[in-house]
């Protein structure tokens, strides 16, 4: 079970496991990025040998350089778990309008080995 709730600077957490879906969602620019995924990073270790398909959603409209290199070794995991014939996939959500949050992911898309969908989606608050 994994569930990391969400805090003004860092995104909320959670797996699925009902759907297989690991589900990162809020800003993330905590003032130690490599504390806070610890977490995560250690559940990767230990539960996503079992897993034979993973979906990843990520819904992060802005993440500091901290955060990013953690989503950098988080995709890295994820791909040499594809590589030894598991299924994975990645959908990036934005907000309609938000040229950097389409821009990064575009920028990790282009150098991953995994099926990456980038997902406008229309903020309907204020």
């Amino acid at each position: 079970m994994l569930c990391i709730p969400a805090t003004i600077s860092s995104p909320e957490v959670s797996f699925d496991q009902d759907t297989s879906c690991l589900a990162l969602k809020g800003e993330s620019y905590p003032e130690n990025s490599f504390e806070f995924f610890a977490p995560l990073f250690s559940w990767l270790e230990s539960d996503l040998p079992r897993l034979k398909k993973l979906r990843l959603e990520i819904n992060i409209p802005y993440m500091n350089s901290s955060s990013t290199k953690c989503i950098l070794d988080i995709f890295d995991l994820l791909a040499e778990h594809a590589g030894q014939g598991n299924e994975v996939t990645i959908c990036w959500y934005y907000e309609e309008g938000n040229d950097r949050a389409l821009e990064l992911a575009n920028e990790f898309s282009e150098d991953l080995p995994l099926p990456f969908e980038t997902i406008p989606f229309r903020n309907e608050e204020g």
